[in-house]
């Protein structure tokens, strides 16, 4: 489900009046592939419920330069939303997800396997609420540059 920040703070908050533990991973997901599904699912096996927050367009561009995203925003929440280890979509403008991380306040934070425990940019955020950070997915052997210099290869 996508949702507005203010739908996704109610949300989850029903859910943990209901005991279930929150975890949260974030991307750009430009051309989705199986190393995103591997990171959203080890994700979704930290806790009860997986919040993606997405960045959007404009944030995106300011990441990864011009040209991209290769998809807009609404079709990358789209996207990752369909995926049945996802609970709640949320799209999000900032550099970082600490404005996010420090208003949901997940349980576990979590992060892909180019990045330690120690190197986690929004580390500081999560350890000064009490949440956890888990590095999850398979190793960085895939990613949207290299799709696109192998999509330009074919031509």
């Amino acid at each position: 489900m996508i949702c507005s920040d203010s739908q996704l703070l109610e949300r989850v908050t029903a859910d943990r009046r209901e005991g279930k533990m929150i975890a949260f991973a974030n991307g750009c997901f430009d051309l989705l592939h199986v190393g995103h599904v591997r990171y959203l699912q080890g994700a979704r096996a930290e806790a009860d419920r997986l919040v993606v927050a997405v960045n959007a367009d404009v944030s995106v561009r300011g990441l990864k330069g011009e040209g991209r995203p290769i998809l807009d925003e609404s079709a990358r929440a789209e996207l990752v939303s369909a995926l049945a280890c996802v609970d709640y979509v949320v799209l999000f403008p900032d550099r970082t997800v600490d404005r996010l991380l420090t208003v949901l306040k997940p349980d576990v934070h979590c992060k892909g396997t180019d990045y330690t425990v120690e190197t986690v940019p929004e580390r500081e955020t999560v350890l000064a609420y009490g949440g956890r950070i888990a590095i999850v997915g398979d190793p960085k052997e895939h990613s949207t540059k290299e799709l696109l210099a192998n999509i330009g290869n074919e031509g």
